[in-house]
């Protein structure tokens, strides 16, 4: 099943696999660890055990974090860019140490289009990073192009601006700040304290395993998945270009293409020298006559969207589309704009938009656009290829969060049992069932999962995921996620969800089986409910007012347009602290 990752273009598709996820189907059988002798790519001399151990040991290490030396993060608006920067320069990406200098250094910027629909993620990416060069010289003194031209730094991108409608309401009640959602598990922060992690804190930690192996390029990732690779992530570039795919294990046959179900996705495929070239949702005769030019295939499976550019290649595509740019005009996306026409023939390259339904001319005159830029470009940088893969291994782990249904899926996840889950817990670091928390005579299920929080009296049920919590009594059912809430009471029926919520009422805070309630607090500090349920998604019922509530997800969204997100958090904040003084734990 395809999953969109941009709420305002339901074109721009990137399939991935969620291992173990029985509730999520796919046309394919779910990925799993591969077995210690199995090697994950027939180069490598690392079984996929040694990848994962290897990788789990870079995302983990407190004491010398792998990140890019620069982080620039894409957001909706300019209180969500000022909030990562101050959130992020004291967090994941805070200076190792006074040597440092001004890396890891965090530039956030916003995404000020002219079209309320965006400019895709092909010049939405040339867009922002030019608008971070512009504040990397600004703010720090540095010239952000010269030093990547260098090969001195690495730069990753993180894409996060987008509704959030499949996670609703919890974006809701972070005040449109999608990545901002938070996890019920907590981390560390520089003043000794604990709080929960937000989805894109977990993703800037992740994806830093890359940072090594691409000084000299900027990396681009959306901000809601976290993987564990299986195939080495530590590598020498060999192209201008080259993206993530999970490359099946056989040589592309009509056989493999049909039962991997690869003419249902943007597909990768490889020839035997290493060059790269993308199809998508084609069937194997067709796709065989399109990578015709390719020669040979080696290997084939499904784009994860994730690239990485060089620098020459990025400023060769910022100034073929320097008038959009300039304009803010335009709507490209890297797959059917960027990637395709440079890598396919024209006549294959306009049957392909066809049948996405762009007309003949219109892709016709396109391809001839990317062909003189690639031509022109290739003359003066042949010292490596144009288009490459970079493989993450068939059996990858992955656990995504943007949407509702997958949130709760894989918060849960800390509480099973299986490699997948071991994994998992080992990327939070969960040493025990129940970190940094005094829950006196509560009763806690052995399977529930419970950080960072207080309680005098209750019970926790099985595999409930609990954290920064504070209450006299909590009666939480099995299978509910608890955030961030505080109470005299917290009641959550199973299954539900309460996010953000603070009551100094002596009922408390209650929800039935299945109920997910979160607070949407605005910068006076008053607060509104947004409910929903478990079962219910949110870009189905985007624009209906669901039971409970006295707007659609679509009114509050609006309504939390431009709304300062530091000053709503600090008023949360304070909220928090006032109730929970208000009554003995």
């Amino acid at each position: 099943k395809k999953i969109h990752h941009d709420d305002r273009d339901p074109q721009k598709v990137r399939p991935f696999y969620i291992a173990q996820l029985p509730i999520h189907p796919i046309p394919r059988p779910p990925p799993t660890i591969m077995s210690p002798d199995k090697r994950p790519h027939p180069s490598s001399s690392q079984s996929a055990a040694e990848v994962i151990e290897s990788a789990m040991q870079a995302m983990t290490n407190a004491s010398a974090p792998e990140v890019f030396d620069v982080t620039i993060i894409c957001t909706t608006d300019d209180y969500q860019a000022q909030y990562w920067m101050d959130r992020l320069s004291k967090g994941v990406c805070a200076p190792r140490d006074s040597a440092s200098g001004c890396y890891p250094m965090v530039l956030a910027v916003s995404e000020d289009w002219s079209s309320p629909s965006g400019a895709g993620n092909g010049l939405g990416t040339l867009y922002a990073y030019q608008k971070a060069c512009r504040a990397a010289k600004e703010k720090h003194g540095v010239d952000l192009a010269g030093a990547l031209d260098r090969g001195e730094i690495s730069a990753a991108l993180f894409h996060t601006a987008g509704k959030g409608t499949r996670l609703a309401p919890l974006p809701a009640s972070e005040n449109n700040n999608k990545p901002g959602v938070k996890l019920p598990v907590c981390h560390e922060l520089s003043d000794g304290t604990h709080e929960p992690i937000t989805v894109l804190e977990a993703v800037v930690r992740n994806s830093g395993i890359y940072a090594d192996s691409r000084k000299g390029r900027l990396s681009v990732f959306w901000g809601d998945q976290i993987f564990v690779p299986t195939a080495p992530f530590r590598y020498t570039p060999t192209h201008h270009v080259d993206i993530m795919c999970t490359l099946e294990e056989e040589p592309p046959t009509a056989r493999v293409w049909s039962d991997k179900g690869l003419d249902k996705y943007g597909v990768i495929a490889v020839s035997g020298g290493g060059d790269a070239a993308q199809v998508e949702k084609v069937d194997h005769a067709t796709a065989m006559k399109m990578l015709k030019a390719l020669g040979d295939i080696d290997r084939a499976g499904p784009s994860l969207g994730s690239f990485s550019v060089g620098a020459k290649i990025l400023e060769a595509l910022c100034t073929e589309f320097k008038d959009e740019l300039d304009k803010k005009d335009g709507k490209l996306d890297t797959d059917p704009h960027f990637w395709m026409p440079l890598t396919l023939p024209q006549d294959e390259y306009i049957a392909l938009m066809t049948e996405k339904g762009v007309e003949a001319e219109e892709s016709r005159t396109h391809h001839v656009r990317m062909t003189k830029m690639k031509d022109t470009f290739m003359s003066a940088n042949s010292d490596l290829g144009l288009f490459g893969a970079v493989d993450v291994g068939a059996g990858a782990c992955w656990w995504d969060y943007g949407q509702l249904k997958l949130y709760t899926a894989n918060n849960l996840k800390l509480n099973e049992e299986g490699s997948d889950a071991d994994l998992l817990r080992r990327f939070f670091g969960v040493t025990a069932r129940q970190m940094n928390s005094d829950l006196g005579g509560v009763a806690v299920d052995d399977s529930a999962c419970v950080f960072s929080s207080r309680a005098k009296c209750g019970s926790v049920g099985a595999n409930v995921s609990m954290a920064a919590v504070e209450a006299q009594e909590v009666q939480i059912g099995e299978k509910a996620i608890v955030v961030n809430c505080c109470a005299k009471k917290i009641v959550a029926g199973k299954g539900a969800v309460l996010y953000n919520l603070v009551s100094d009422l002596d009922d408390g805070i209650v929800a039935g089986d299945g109920d997910v309630i979160v607070s949407v607090t605005d910068t006076e500090g008053k607060s509104m409910l947004l409910k929903s349920k478990i079962d219910v998604c949110g870009g189905k019922a985007w624009k209906s007012v669901l039971e409970g509530n006295s707007m659609s997800f679509e009114e509050v969204h609006k309504q939390n347009r431009d709304t300062d997100i530091s000053t709503i958090e600090k008023k949360r904040k304070e909220q928090f602290k006032k109730t929970s003084s208000s009554f003995e734990i």
